[in-house]
């Protein structure tokens, strides 16, 4: 009985609750995507200032995408272009956070 009642007190962090993990990567992609509607260069500026050397825009967008910056590019066009979905799983997990979990 006190193994069982032990094990009810551990505190789980977000990477390993799962309902918690989708609320971080919906936070992340929705934070990410507001940042760059405000501030469009914000997770670009290497790029931008690279485009002027005649490259592939294909090439160069696959290769300077990396890191912290490149991961919240990604996350950013995420929210961008698939808003519709991202608003409505937002709203989804705020509904169960509020009343279910």
């Amino acid at each position: 009985n006190r193994q069982r009642h032990c094990q009810n007190e551990i505190i789980m962090s977000a990477i390993f609750d799962f309902s918690s993990l989708i609320t971080v990567i919906l936070l992340l992609i929705c934070t990410c995507t507001y940042l760059r509607e405000m501030r469009p260069n914000i997770f670009d500026s290497k790029v931008e200032g690279q485009q002027n050397q005649q490259q592939q825009p294909q090439t160069l967008a696959l290769r300077d995408r990396t890191g912290v910056p490149g991961f919240c590019w990604k996350l950013s066009r995420i929210g961008e272009r698939l808003s519709p979905f991202v608003g409505v799983s937002c709203g989804l997990m705020g509904i169960h956070i509020l009343f279910i979990k």
